[in-house]
C-alpha cells in the first residue's frame, strides 16, 4: 500500500509538471496543493479509506491529464490554448441513426 501511495505522489507532480508547464504560478499551487492533501492524511491507517483516497487522486491526476488545457495570454484581447498530446483525441464521427443489427 505504501508504494501505492509513493507512486501516486510521483505521478501527480510528473502530471502537474507537463500540465503547468512554464506557468510558475500554477506550478506552485499545484505542488502545495497536492503536498498538502498527503501530508493531511499521512497518518490514515484504514485500508479502506486508504483506497479510497488511491482511488482519488488517481482520478484527479487522470482528469489533469486529460482536460486541463493550458492558455497564454498574447494580448489583452487573445488566448493561445497549448494543447498537449493526452489532449488530443481521434475525432470520430458522430452519428445520429442507430446500427442496424443484422
Amino acid at each position: 500500500m505504501c508504494t501505492s501511495v509513493l507512486k501516486l505522489f510521483r505521478t501527480l507532480h510528473r502530471t502537474r509538471q507537463c500540465v503547468f508547464q512554464n506557468d510558475h504560478r500554477a506550478l506552485e499551487a499545484a505542488r502545495q496543493r497536492i503536498n498538502e492533501e498527503f501530508k493531511k492524511n499521512k497518518r490514515e491507517c484504514s485500508p479502506a479509506k486508504i483506497s479510497e483516497l488511491l482511488k482519488f487522486g488517481t482520478d484527479v491526476e487522470i482528469l489533469l491529464r486529460t482536460s486541463v488545457v493550458q492558455g497564454i495570454h498574447k494580448d489583452s484581447d487573445t488566448l493561445v490554448l497549448q494543447a498537449r498530446k493526452d489532449l488530443l483525441l481521434d475525432n470520430i464521427p458522430f452519428c445520429d441513426a442507430p446500427e442496424k443489427q443484422t
